[in-house]
């Protein structure tokens, strides 16, 4: 965006991925800093576990979901060491997933293994308003859109007094009505200090919040599990900052997390995501996908659990910027409260152009007198 402020949404920018094959393309797309994740895609090798990560992609065979696999497990291999390589390589994978269905003519969640697509019911996820008013006037108007659920976070949360927070709390579930579905995003805010996350549950249990997103940060372990104790019946969320599987596993394992939230941006793609989607049914943990950006980021963080009946509720963003509105040329619309990915080739959206080129920025990565980067053609 022409103006990058300084409050939560990471839709104000967008780090893209485009892998061509012959006559095929496909598309991906980072949760990550563009200039970073750049700069991990091109950067001179260091050592024999430092390779730029095209090292890994380019040239290699790609004709069917193993040899994706086998891409992403040489992308963690030979770039071990840098840890921009795992935000850079889930572009990359969902870019090849995108570009695998759409050379087979078959959606991505079918080549998955799935055998439909299930109808999930979306939550609106926005930000707190400035003041209690605001918020309530948020969520009337998500109300009015067809939404049953919405999401609210950040903004000021944990960061003044517990009786601010109440307020606020208290008009996200007045404004969204007695019936809907209520989930509150801390945002990390209390790193891992369980005794004043456990300040906010008495409102979150007055309010009937049904999950109580990322209170700690993602490696506390311990504070999660302790909250949760005191938490029911409200369950905690986390996950997001997952980048590898491991990670994933030791939330699901050590947290005590009744949701685990993954965003295919960060975590090395639809191949790591759906692998934690498999853990997280085996270990009886809801899944539920991480999007706060485009129609690409929401494509391709709901094909991993599409199939998976159970796990029914997927994050849904509505207050995206100007650019992340008119990434992709088709939208993925919730219809009767309910969204379903379509039955179409590959990721089911497809990248405008015109887009890109209004918001491209230009780049040059220049080393030892030689360019290593510029912004292809668009």
């Amino acid at each position: 965006m022409p103006e990058i402020r300084n409050v939560g949404d990471g839709s104000q920018d967008c780090c893209l991925v485009r892998v061509r094959a012959g006559r095929h393309e496909g598309w991906g797309e980072c949760e990550a800093s563009p200039l970073v994740s750049i700069a991990g895609l091109v950067a001179p090798m260091s050592h024999s576990a430092c390779h730029p990560v095209r090292a890994s992609v380019l040239g290699e065979e790609l004709d069917g979901p193993d040899d994706i696999a086998a891409i992403n497990a040489l992308v963690r291999e030979r770039s071990a060491d840098m840890l921009q390589a795992d935000h850079v390589l889930s572009g990359i994978d969902i870019a090849l997933w995108d570009m695998l269905g759409r050379a087979k003519e078959e959606p991505v969640w079918s080549l998955l293994g799935w055998r439909r697509a299930e109808p999930k019911r979306p939550y609106a996820s926005v930000l707190f308003g400035d003041s209690p008013q605001a918020t309530a006037e948020k969520a009337r108007a998500i109300r009015t859109m067809g939404f049953r659920a919405a999401k609210f976070g950040w903004g000021t949360f944990g960061k003044t007094t517990v009786s601010n927070d109440r307020n606020q709390v208290l008009a996200a579930r007045e404004g969204l009505d007695k019936d809907g579905i209520l989930l509150i995003d801390a945002g990390t805010v209390f790193g891992d200090d369980v005794e004043q996350a456990s300040r906010r549950l008495g409102i979150l249990k007055d309010t009937r919040t049904v999950f109580f997103e990322e209170p700690f940060v993602g490696g506390a372990f311990k504070a999660y599990a302790g909250l949760a104790s005191e938490a029911a019946p409200v369950k905690l969320a986390g996950g997001e900052g997952c980048h590898d599987l491991a990670m994933a596993r030791n939330m699901i394992d050590h947290a005590a997390l009744g949701y685990i939230q993954i965003d295919t941006g960060r975590i090395g793609g639809i191949t790591t995501a759906k692998q934690v989607v498999d853990y997280a049914r085996q270990a009886h943990v809801s899944y539920i996908n991480h999007t706060f950006t485009t129609h690409l980021a929401l494509a391709a963080s709901l094909a991993p659990f599409a199939g998976n009946e159970r796990d029914d509720l997927c994050e849904y963003p509505v207050e995206a910027s100007p650019l992340a509105e008119a990434l992709t040329r088709e939208k993925l619309v919730p219809e009767d409260g309910l969204l379903t990915l379509p039955n179409a080739s590959g990721l089911g959206v497809t990248v405008n152009p015109d887009t890109v080129r209004r918001y491209l920025v230009q780049v040059e990565i220049k080393v030892g007198g030689k360019i290593l980067y510029r912004p292809p053609a668009v």
